[in-house]
């Protein structure tokens, strides 16, 4: 009888086991709540909080940002996709009316150039780069092209110089179709192709017959050299009418190297002996400081002149004093704002070209739980005490448009620059 009774326990007990084993299983697998569930709840929380923390203006730009946290977060944690989830955060963000505020994923360019320019003067971010990018390069594979929508058409609004689009017959104006048969990503296109043909179709012209399949190799870009690479890929003497005009594009202005590299080309390099300059300010990341600013303010130094045992003569001048012309774009940003608004001011040359961006705060960038990048505005910024750019830009001395849609590579821009230092030049020989 005790025999049956604790036979019969033990199959109640191996019966509630076995419900309990089926719950546990029933509940690993059914959804948890979903604010509960999506990792986008917490990095929501972080970025809506790292903002409160660092953003340069106490009053947040006068906007209710305890709303903003409100107004936004059920729409976040609904998101479906890193991609939609990204949207709406920018769109909170853009409520702050501000630059340098805005949130990156890994499957855009923007997000490593950004770390490429900022890592390597920050030690917190070198060690957070570890957790994120074991092999602790800042580097994705891409073809160095910058694009724009218009219309829900990718056009190509700028073309690095040396990079393999470069290379390839793109144009800036091109309108890209699709890579490899399916629709252009800027990160994903090209992952884990580097080396091998890709096939682009671009469309040149709005006429459909225009298109044409481009065979290109995407390469592995270094983001913490890329912009001084193609700086000097850009670097060139331009003959024209028995004259010589020296052309540099500067695509980042954050980092000392970019700024020494003008330099040098401008006292001892390719640039030295040319009779007029063309400084080419569009596009690209702006930041660091304008200290190069002084090779065309500052007061005539005294020359140095070296003979060698062969008895050629060097001769070293460490300002410039001949005929310069910058060209600004709505891409000029930051740094590059101040410096055009100081050309301007010093009447050092004119700036041809379109409005800068208007884009004159101090950013820094902040890590978050995924791996995701916040960049932050922590500073205002003043030029001369009380002249403030942000939102306002600097416009050009000489106006020229410049429509991007299927421009087949034609730079009426830098056309109008070339052509202004070749009469500043006529004028002044």
């Amino acid at each position: 009888m005790k025999r049956h009774k604790l036979s019969g326990l033990l199959k109640v007990a191996a019966v509630m086991v076995a419900s309990c084993l089926v719950l546990v299983f029933l509940w690993s697998i059914a959804p948890l709540p979903q604010i509960l569930a999506k990792p986008e709840a917490k990095i929501f929380e972080q970025i809506w909080q790292t903002v409160n923390e660092n953003f340069y203006d106490p009053n947040f730009n006068g906007v209710d940002w305890k709303a903003m946290r409100e107004k936004y977060r059920s729409q976040a944690t609904q998101a479906r996709s890193q991609k939609e989830f990204a949207l709406v955060i920018n769109k909170m963000l853009s409520e702050l009316r501000t630059s340098h505020v805005h949130y990156y994923t890994p499957q855009e360019p923007a997000y490593y150039q950004l770390l490429g320019i900022f890592a390597p003067r920050s030690p917190q971010l070198q060690k957070q780069l570890k957790i994120f990018l074991p092999k602790g390069k800042i580097e994705y594979t891409g073809i160095g092209i910058f694009t724009k929508k218009i219309n829900g058409k990718t056009f190509i609004s700028a073309i690095l110089d040396g990079s393999p689009a470069a290379k390839a017959d793109l144009k800036v104006g091109d309108e890209i179709i699709s890579v490899d048969g399916r629709p252009y990503q800027p990160i994903l296109s090209f992952a884990g192709k580097e080396g091998k043909k890709v096939k682009m179709l671009i469309q040149r012209s709005p006429y459909r017959h225009s298109q044409k399949e481009i065979a290109i190799a995407p390469k592995i870009l270094d983001a913490t050299k890329m912009f001084i690479e193609a700086e000097q890929a850009s670097t060139e003497v331009i003959e024209k009418k028995g004259k010589k005009i020296g052309y540099i594009h500067i695509w980042s202005h954050a980092a000392n190297e970019d700024q020494h590299q003008l330099q040098q080309e401008l006292t001892y390099g390719r640039l030295k002996d040319a009779d007029g300059l063309v400084l080419d300010f569009r596009d690209g990341w702006g930041g660091g400081d304008t200290n190069s600013l002084n090779i065309f303010t500052a007061k005539e130094g005294p020359s140095v002149t070296s003979i060698s045992r062969n008895g050629k003569k060097y001769t070293y001048i460490s300002q410039w004093k001949k005929p310069v012309a910058m060209i600004i774009n709505e891409g000029s940003r930051s740094s590059k704002e101040i410096y055009a608004y100081g050309f301007q001011q010093h009447r050092i040359g004119p700036l041809i070209g379109s409005k800068t961006a208007g884009a004159v705060v101090a950013g820094r960038p902040f890590f978050m739980p995924d791996g995701s990048l916040l960049y932050v505005a922590v500073a205002n910024v003043f030029v001369n005490d009380k002249q403030r750019l942000e939102g306002k830009g600097v416009t050009p001395d000489i106006n020229v448009p410049f429509p991007l849609e299927y421009a087949q590579g034609v730079d009426p821009q830098k056309n109008r620059a070339i052509e202004t230092v070749l009469a500043a030049i006529k004028s002044t020989s």
